[in-house]
């Protein structure tokens, strides 16, 4: 049976949470037990994980003010929830950048949120080879005329004296009454995250520390037993997606879940090994994902693996049945950046396939007809979990927060029994002859046709039908005659079917295992005249 969510619970910093964790499971109340480890054999327990938190966020604050944003650009690896609780235990707002977006959109992340300082790691950028990004935004202005500091962890971690650590140890002994619950807190924003740029620059995201707070209830309300303390979740989504924020990090460390962080989801040989070695029970991942580990897994590499809860794209019945024989069950989920992201998921007890599961307690629904469409309503939210509101490029520094409280997730759902079924995004549909056709649905034409590819649906302006379709596919013999012939068993109309196919060696994909749109389109401009 599932606890009841009390939104009251949520009026609380991040940090304050982490100590309540702490005195909930850490052993015998005193914070022993590993609750942190990640892929290099860093171990933390909550007693660990508060104490390296203050020590280090001490020297941090004297890189910002109170209340600035900082940015971040670290990998999958212990030291990453450490900064950003040691930026929040001293009222900093950690700016987490996405190493992958690319000089482009890091710089406009960087005058958006107005970084000041970036914090980075040496090791990190040599490993990853990101000498050149880092000149680059060694270059960026947060600010006309003020050029962005980079600082490495390194030469932070090498300034920490006896002094820091004294300070340090002396506020972890008196964390409890420091970081109460206190719910002037929550207001404050805790981070801020970037979308992915796929309609133009990235836009910051800022989430209070009630939103996160609160979006880890509500998931721990929701999923109840399967967030049991005897659990252990792999996480290898990147902390700087939402979904590997909350659902991959936060919600273990505070339900009392060993979490085991991995710093890259395209190693799929790797990680199911990954899997055997930290016996992991619990994973968060996408289908494209899911279905890469099953591949390549091994016998006997996931036999620990119970649950793998999956979100940021659909779950296909490919996917389904690659991990069937596993008898890992696949939990369908649904959230947005903007919501903390989590907003529904499936039980084990009631799982829906087809379905994103019902959606999480605490939140306000309302739907909206869409002209041109039946099946389906525009999805708005409002709850403790909804973001306090944008920043945006145009706009460097002003908070925009959503109107009434209330979030246009921009996605077309039904709910049928309190089960959400997503039809598509709003800005994905294309309307041939009058009729609104879902670019998603015709992807899962493609999709029931040649299960083992990835397919791209993308809309073009046509001058005789408004728009039409092209088929970007990395499925080799891929023919408009074969799609043609299966839409048509399948009761769908030729107007469904795209006008052109292109093949490609492989659909561009974000670190998050999203398609990027943004990139497939840049991929497909040379083929619209086509159309």
């Amino acid at each position: 049976m599932t606890a009841p969510f009390n939104a009251a619970d949520a009026r609380r910093s991040l940090f304050s949470g982490l100590v309540a964790a702490a005195t909930a499971y850490g052993r015998d109340g005193k914070g022993e037990r590993v609750i942190l480890e990640d892929a290099d054999g860093n171990t933390l327990t909550y007693k660990r994980l508060i104490l390296s938190s203050l020590v280090l966020g001490r020297r941090l604050a004297k890189l910002a003010r109170e209340g600035e944003n900082v940015g971040v650009l670290l990998p999958n690896a212990a030291g990453l929830p450490v900064t950003i609780l040691g930026l929040n235990a001293y009222g900093r707002v950690a700016a987490i950048l996405n190493f992958s977006a690319g000089r482009r959109a890091l710089t406009s992340a960087i005058a958006t949120a107005q970084l000041r300082t970036v914090l980075t790691s040496r090791r990190f950028v040599e490993v990853g080879g990101f000498e050149d990004l880092i000149a680059a935004l060694s270059a960026a202005e947060y600010a006309p005329g003020q050029k962005t500091r980079i600082v490495y962890l390194e030469d932070v971690r090498s300034s920490i004296g006896i002094v820091d650590k004294i300070a340090g140890a002396l506020r972890a002994l008196r964390a409890k009454s420091i970081y109460r619950a206190n719910p002037a807190d929550a207001d404050r924003p805790a981070v801020v995250l970037f979308t992915s740029g796929t309609e133009g620059a990235p836009k910051g995201v800022v989430l209070t520390n009630g939103n996160i707070v609160a979006n880890v209830n509500q998931s721990r309300a929701h999923l109840g037993k399967v967030l049991s303390p005897d659990e252990t979740l792999l996480n290898p989504l990147p902390i700087f997606h939402s979904f590997g924020l909350t659902a991959g990090t936060f919600v273990p460390i505070f339900a009392g879940v060993k979490c085991a962080l991995y710093p890259s989801p395209l190693h799929y040989k790797q990680i199911p090994k990954s899997i055997r070695k930290t016996q992991a029970t619990l994973m968060v991942a996408t289908d494209t994902f899911v279905s890469a580990y099953a591949r390549a897994a091994e016998p006997g590499d996931l036999d620990s693996l119970k649950y793998a809860v999956c979100g940021a794209e659909k779950v296909k019945e490919l996917t389904r049945q690659l991990v069937a024989p596993t008898g890992v069950e696949i939990l369908e989920g649904y959230g947005v950046t903007e919501t903390s992201p989590v907003l529904a998921c499936n039980l084990p007890e009631t799982n829906r396939y087809g379905t994103v599961g019902r959606l999480l307690p605490g939140m306000e629904v309302r739907l909206e007809d869409v002209p041109g469409l039946s099946d389906g309503k525009r999805l708005y939210i409002r709850g403790p979990n909804v973001m306090a509101g944008y920043l945006l490029p145009d706009q460097p520094g002003i908070l925009v927060r959503p109107r009434d409280g209330w979030h246009d997730t921009g996605d077309i759902v039904s709910i049928d029994d309190g089960f959400v079924s997503i039809r598509g995004r709003a800005k994905r549909f294309a309307k041939l002859g009058g009729e609104m056709v879902s670019l998603a649905a015709v992807e899962g034409l493609a999709c029931a046709l040649w299960p083992d590819a990835q397919h791209v649906v993308l809309s073009f302006p046509d001058p005789r039908k408004g728009e039409q379709l092209l088929l970007v596919t990395d499925q080799p013999n891929a023919s408009k005659d074969a799609l043609l012939a299966h839409a048509r068993g399948e009761g769908f109309s030729e107007l469904w079917v795209p006008k052109s196919i292109l093949i490609v060696d492989a659909v561009p994909l974000l670190a998050t295992g999203k398609v990027d749109l943004q990139a497939t389109v840049e991929l497909a401009r040379p083929a619209q005249p086509a159309l």
